[in-house]
């Protein structure tokens, strides 16, 4: 699973659109439409905070598995 699909699933789970979920982790709605559709990817920082985003909320992100890519 590439990063903006797990994003997605991340969202999705979370049940907030992109907007809301851009707006918990500090970033702009576009960006996260364009980490979904892969035109980019979240740099370490913003990796950081949606894997704190998802402690949070008792889901499962295994940000190990992206820093690589």
């Amino acid at each position: 699973m590439d990063i903006g699909t797990a994003i997605k699933e991340i969202r999705i789970r979370s049940l907030l659109s992109q907007a809301d979920f851009a707006h918990e982790i500090g970033v702009s709605f576009s960006t996260v439409n364009r980490w979904e559709n892969g035109k980019a990817v979240p740099g370490f920082k913003t990796l950081k905070k949606i894997k704190e985003f998802c402690c949070a909320n008792g889901i499962d992100f295994n940000v190990d598995k992206y820093i690589s890519e």
